[in-house]
């Protein structure tokens, strides 16, 4: 299979996250239904968490075993570093955004009117949700790619195949997780918006699967597998805060474990593959 080939794949893996995108087009979902959706997501992203850290940790886990403590340092400082970055990151910048916010909402001086309706603060959160979920799962993706180029560039033509099937399939659900947090607020995002979500999310699959094919590099993987882990790890915890709010316990819990058996079967492929 030529180069283009594999990274025509790649794409198609990659951009099968618009599968699950148009659900955050629904009209005026009920309380049960934002509840629901919001839950579904937080298990679909623990699953996430999960197996991106899982990934991560592989290489520095064999280098223990073989007493590779080089390996060991370099791969435990990455890791750190990306989780860091990723989850301690987005806190600051998301607290750095919301002082903006207030200070934009005030007059700019005595008797001046607020003369820009700004959003209500639910849908600018539910955007910036969305956001920082595609950014992390792009994150993810772009390991993935990562995955598949090194197979193609190993020769392991059969597994690079088996696993754009699989992340295939992981993607599609990955693009509901992007948009439940919109669904949920009944903001119906316009249909570029879902067109930029998607190439954020799904794009780094083919981009992964580019570089892939020429570097084979555990060190960047885990760079970008430890970025993708906080980063969705605080989306998470943001979820979580919501549906707390939503007071729905049963339903709640019912659906995150839902996401969660979504998570493990779409990842069943990639599992038998051998990734």
């Amino acid at each position: 299979m030529s180069s283009a080939n594999v990274a025509l794949l790649g794409a198609i893996a990659g951009f099968t996250i618009y599968l699950g995108l148009p659900l955050g087009r629904l009209r005026t979902p009920t309380p049960r239904l934002r509840a629901g959706l919001n839950a579904v997501a937080i298990g679909i992203l623990v699953f996430l968490v999960w197996d991106v850290l899982t990934h991560a940790w592989e290489p520095i886990d064999g280098a223990l075993t073989e007493h590779d403590w080089g390996t060991v340092a370099s791969g435990g400082i990455t890791l750190i570093a990306g989780l860091t970055i990723g989850l301690a990151g987005l806190v600051h910048y998301d607290s750095w955004i919301a002082r903006r916010r207030a200070a934009s909402s005030r007059p700019a001086g005595p008797g001046a009117a607020a003369s820009v309706e700004l959003a209500p603060k639910t849908r600018s959160q539910a955007a910036s949700l969305a956001l920082m979920i595609a950014t992390g799962i792009g994150l993810h993706n772009f390991a993935e790619g990562l995955a598949i180029g090194n197979s193609a560039a190993q020769g392991e033509l059969s597994l690079a195949v088996l696993l754009i099937i699989g992340f295939g399939l992981h993607n599609a659900t990955e693009g509901f997780g992007i948009v439940a947090p919109l669904a949920a607020e009944g903001e119906r995002p316009s249909w570029p918006t879902l067109l930029l979500l998607g190439v954020i999310g799904g794009g780094p699959t083919f981009l992964g699967t580019l570089v892939g094919q020429h570097l084979v590099n555990d060190t960047l993987s885990i760079a970008f597998l430890g970025l993708a882990a906080g980063s969705i790890l605080y989306v998470v915890i943001e979820l979580l805060a919501v549906a707390r709010k939503a007071g729905l316990k049963t339903l709640t819990t019912w659906c995150i474990l839902l996401g969660l058996l979504l998570g493990f079967a779409t990842d069943a492929v990639v599992t038998a593959a051998g990734a």
